[in-house]
């Protein structure tokens, strides 16, 4: 047994990024670590966010949750990708596909074959070289090896799910492995006179929670980061402009589709999530271009099924906060700050700040380097994050009033390179561990009309008809194997569904 004191972290809220803490520390941090959550059930969370992207699996993997019990018990779906339809034009559509587009061939990658053969006439829309997006627009859906051809890689697949009951699942999870859970409103953030670190939580009840570290996951309030430590907060509306949100669930209608819905509507976008028992609806809008109103009536106007609860309205303001981590309290999930959901970012960035700071765990005192990397780091992700839905507004072709201020906004210095750099060569660069890749910038991109004037001179190399050859048996080869996989809605029926 080792003589180091005991560490307490102490969770202020509990909600998917508590609980997602919660389950990491008490699945890694055995000895030395107090873990201890508070959370009141009279709080609600927002809860809407039920759609992820495939690094998830990686931090269910990690905690050793079997992933067909995990699907049962949040009425989870898998996703392929997101669908963007109407953002070109109304009518059109295209997919951000997960997985590859196409294969590379020598030492450039596949866009510039395609851009070539695009000028050439003998391409098709990427689409037909992305295989989940073969897949995922045939409602077809397959786990493992693929099926029909050794050398077709395996798709990678995120889920949806009902957030509320992944919480839930996860707070049996981390309960079960020592993470002590007190019921309570918390009534005051208590801060040592002498450092100014928040030393306790002071709840309604007068029981007070000390601790060393403490994680902040309190919500948009930001009950610690900000209302204790007063860190502040960077506005990021002048490049996403969207402040409100309405959502409501409604019942299924047939068979869900393997990816979620992103729907461009007059003043912003839908969401059209499916899961098992229900399906997520939402509409997120600016309140500039459309009052509430309006948009909840737009929302309602073109949801599938019944309605099954009241509408439920949300307020937000796009950005950061200025520091993630400040003395000793780490924000996570919403009181970290807000990216709206349009590439299903909340709950990743959410499991990759529990990764950093599992990561950088500091030893106590906590060192300012220790603090000043964990900020650097999640800066650097959030901002890629941000240019990344940057892009879909500026590169739309609407004409309604808010689209065209879309259109005409000044372009973070960050994001305008990497168009420049698309626009002049046909090249896509991933700098460090930037979230995206260059298959989904170039899906974007491409999928909404940003032209490349040129492409790699290496792709000459090939002549027109081998490259035409290439480009048919990559299409050929991945509408076979789509063809080969069982639907989505009777592969989770035999495999994972959800008890009632």
């Amino acid at each position: 047994m080792s003589d180091r004191p005991i560490t307490t972290i102490v969770i202020a809220g509990g909600g998917t990024a508590g609980w997602m803490a919660a389950a990491t520390f008490g699945r890694f941090l055995e000895q030395g670590y107090r873990i201890r959550l508070v959370e009141s059930e009279e709080i609600g969370t927002v809860g809407v966010g039920e759609a992820t992207i495939p690094q998830i699996r990686l931090f269910n993997q990690a905690l050793g949750l079997d992933e067909d019990a995990f699907l049962r018990a949040t009425g989870g779906t898998f996703k392929l990708g997101i669908s963007f339809d109407g953002w070109r034009e109304p009518g059109h559509s295209y997919m951000h596909a997960f997985g590859d587009v196409g294969r590379d061939v020598g030492l450039i990658a596949f866009q510039h074959y395609w851009l070539r053969a695009s000028k050439l006439g003998i391409a098709k829309p990427l689409v037909a070289y992305a295989l989940n997006e073969v897949a995922g627009r045939a409602g077809r859906m397959h786990r493992g090896g693929p099926l029909t051809a050794a050398t077709i890689p395996a798709m990678p697949y995120a889920f949806h799910f009902d957030a509320g009951l992944y919480a839930a699942y996860l707070r049996r999870f981390a309960v079960n492995r020592g993470v002590e859970r007190t019921e309570g409103r918390i009534a005051e953030v208590e801060r040592d006179g002498e450092s100014g670190d928040v030393a306790a939580l002071v709840l309604a009840s007068g029981e007070r929670i000390a601790g060393d570290l403490f994680l902040d996951c309190t919500g948009f309030r930001g009950l610690l980061i900000e209302g204790a430590l007063e860190t502040g907060y960077e506005d990021w509306t002048r490049w996403l402009p969207c402040d409100r949100a309405v959502a409501v669930p409604s019942a299924n209608v047939g068979s869900p589709l393997p990816y979620t819905r992103a729907i461009a509507r007059e003043a912003g976008w839908q969401w059209r999530i499916p899961l098992q028992h229900r399906t997520g609806n939402g509409h997120v809008y600016c309140s500039a271009f459309i009052d509430q109103d309006a948009a909840t009536a737009t929302l309602l106007a073109n949801i599938e099924g019944e309605p099954q609860a009241d509408p439920r309205h949300l307020r937000f303001t796009t950005g950061r906060r200025k520091l993630a981590w400040n003395r000793n309290v780490v924000a996570m999930g919403l009181a970290s700050g807000f990216l709206e959901p349009l590439e299903s970012t909340s709950i990743h960035l959410i499991q990759s700040a529990i990764a950093r700071l599992v990561k950088l765990l500091p030893a106590l005192p906590i060192a300012d380097a220790v603090r000043a990397e964990y900020n650097r780091q999640t800066d650097f992700e959030i901002e890629r994050i941000r240019d990344f839905l940057i892009l879909h507004y500026w590169a739309n072709g609407r004409s309604e009033p808010f689209w065209q201020v879309c259109r005409s906004m000044a372009l973070p210095d960050t994001l305008q390179a990497k168009i420049a750099l698309w626009q002049q060569a046909g090249t896509i660069t991933r700098e460090h561990e930037e979230l995206f890749t260059e298959d989904g910038w170039l899906q974007v991109l491409a999928g909404q009309g940003v032209e490349a004037r040129a492409h790699h001179p290496l792709a000459d190399q090939i002549g027109a008809e081998d490259l035409a050859e290439y480009l048919e048996t990559l299409e050929l080869l991945y509408r076979r194997e789509a063809n080969a996989m069982p639907m989505h809605g009777d592969y989770i029926a035999q495999h994972y569904a959800a008890k009632r």
